[in-house]
């Protein structure tokens, strides 16, 4: 069997994403907080860039093809997943916002500070979990397809190990951890939207590899956990 790859992204495409994803983020945390002289909105940027930073240095030297994979919606796609993706991203994309809206300008919660602790514990923890399955996962792609060009099979080893879909435990990590270290209740909502849409995600998804992908079904019975052990 041929074994296709994704295409890489073109340099000018990469060059966009270094410069447009930080300044998205600068413009995410501090225009709704209304101002740049804010501490806390400044660790946030830094701890981010510092996590997603070296996430991309351990992936660079284990597994660089998972660029290539991750860079776009591949051919294949279910248009499901599209649609989910889409709404998730309406949350994913709010959550910011309205908790430095929250945090910065209006005040509206009142975060203990080990609560924001545990905030950044978790999106610590969300980036690693994130980091050690793209690292053995070259199937690891941002849209739901069988990937028979690439020649797809079950990987059942690292956190595979534990839950069938380690990547989303971490999404919903971050997406709570989001919310906690910016000190606000009030974006536990759009976490909380993204969160219920990734869980149907993953069922529809499970669904699918189940049909599709060889292997699959006794895996399943291995690992018998979604993205809960002893519980989902």
């Amino acid at each position: 069997m041929t074994v296709t790859e994704p295409e890489p992204m073109s340099r000018s495409a990469a060059i966009s994403y270094a410069i447009g994803l930080p300044l998205a983020l600068l413009a995410l945390v501090f225009l709704p907080a209304g101002r740049l002289d804010w501490p806390p909105g400044w660790i946030f940027v830094a701890f981010l860039a510092l996590a997603y930073g070296a996430s991309l240095l351990v992936l660079r030297r284990v597994n660089p093809g998972i660029f290539r994979a991750r860079s776009r919606f591949q051919t294949g796609t279910k248009h499901w997943d599209l649609i989910l993706v889409s709404l998730m991203c309406l949350g994913m994309v709010a959550e910011i916002p309205v908790a430095t809206l929250d945090a910065g300008r209006m005040s509206w919660s009142a975060v203990p500070m080990p609560v924001m602790i545990l905030g950044y514990v978790l999106l610590a923890a969300g980036i690693a979990l994130a980091t050690w399955a793209q690292a053995i996962n070259r199937f690891f792609e941002p849209g739901v397809r069988l990937q028979r060009e690439r020649g797809q099979h079950v990987v059942s080893n690292g956190p595979y190990a534990f839950v069938r879909h380690p990547g989303y435990v971490s999404a919903i990590m971050v997406f709570i951890g989001l919310a906690l270290s910016l000190a606000s209740w009030w974006a536990l909502l759009p976490a909380g939207w993204a969160t219920a849409l990734l869980i149907l995600r993953t069922r529809w998804e499970d669904a699918l590899l189940r049909d599709e992908l060889e292997g699959y079904v006794e895996y399943s019975r291995r690992v018998r956990f979604r993205l809960l052990p002893g519980l989902w």
